[in-house]
């Protein structure tokens, strides 16, 4: 028993000394997001999280934070401007989503629960939308945990998928950034994978993305008339109303807008740090915990979203 201490001690420094010297690598320009998010992947599956417990609040914050910092990077006019032209795409593809996402759940057996978290996630905004719903809708640990396990996987393909067929297509920075907002689920993934397409893809994107993050508020309060729940507990994302405070601070004083470059680089940073820990928060557990009908839901409501939007943008988006 007293070998096998100093062995298990210094297993872990092992581990913690790798995980924050490829967290600290993730804030040099080196490490791209999608990256940082296969190196995190690569940690959980092959050395394991030493900091596992403290991942979930840690990526919560630091994710605000980032997308807020963002918001100083943009303008209010062009802004307003994305908003209007994603508005329509916006409205039809939740609705559409949460109705497909029902009949497959059904379809497949899926416990209803899980499968209207799954919906809400992909119809909004991944994780912070099952966050919101999952206790209007009253819904257990397990279910919270499949939902999410199933989101964060899919994301974690999309990050590193779109950015290549975007460019297959000769997609537009606009229509690029469109079809992230809609057909993305997580806001992290969203940014990700519009920074690396460019300014206003990223723009258009985040913006549209924090739009259609407002829904939870209908949605949440639809789910306790279908769920027959009498909670009131919805959370709102405040960080939301932030980054448009964010953005007019930006458009309108001119003194922050001299420094706003550094603000931007300093968050880009920060969410490529961001998906390095959801990489790294994908353990085998995690990953085993989700099961195949779930994630053969997901997966076929994502792709029916994603090539029905894909093929909407590029008929009318310009």
């Amino acid at each position: 028993m007293g070998t096998e201490t100093p062995f298990v001690n210094k297993n872990i420094i092992i581990r913690r000394v790798i995980f924050i010297a490829l967290g600290l690598l993730c804030l040099t320009p080196i490490i791209s997001a999608p990256i940082a998010l296969v190196m995190g992947i690569l940690m959980a599956q092959f050395i394991g999280h030493p900091y596992l417990y403290l991942n979930n609040k840690a990526t919560q914050y630091l994710l605000k934070i980032s997308v807020v910092g963002l918001g100083f990077g943009m303008n209010v006019t062009s802004a307003m401007k994305a908003g209007k032209e994603g508005f329509t795409f916006t409205v039809i593809s939740i609705f559409g989503t949460l109705v497909i996402g029902f009949l497959l759940g059904k379809l497949m057996k899926v416990d209803k629960k899980t499968s209207y978290l799954i919906s809400s996630g992909t119809a909004i905004c991944g994780g912070s939308a099952i966050a919101a719903i999952s206790p209007v809708i009253k819904a257990e640990e397990n279910q919270i945990s499949v939902a999410l396990g199933t989101i964060f996987i899919l994301n974690s393909i999309a990050l590193l998928l779109f950015p290549v067929i975007g460019h297959l297509l000769g997609m537009s920075q606009n229509q690029f950034g469109l079809w992230c907002a809609i057909a993305i689920h997580d806001t992290s993934s969203v940014v990700g994978a519009s920074s690396k397409y460019g300014i206003q893809a990223l723009e258009i994107a985040t913006t549209v993305k924090l739009a259609r993050a407002l829904w939870i508020i209908p949605v949440a309060l639809f789910s306790t008339f279908l769920f027959k729940s009498k909670s009131s507990n919805i959370k709102i994302p405040y960080f939301i109303g932030l980054f448009v405070v964010a953005m007019i601070i930006n458009t309108y004083v001119p003194f922050v807008q001299k420094i706003s470059p550094s603000i931007v680089s300093i968050s880009k940073a920060g969410l490529t740090l961001t998906l390095f820990l959801i990489g790294a928060g994908l353990s085998k557990k995690v990953l085993q915990a989700v099961g195949i009908k779930p994630l053969l839901q997901g997966a076929l409501l994502w792709l029916i979203i994603s090539a029905t939007a894909l093929w909407a943008i590029l008929t009318v988006a310009s």
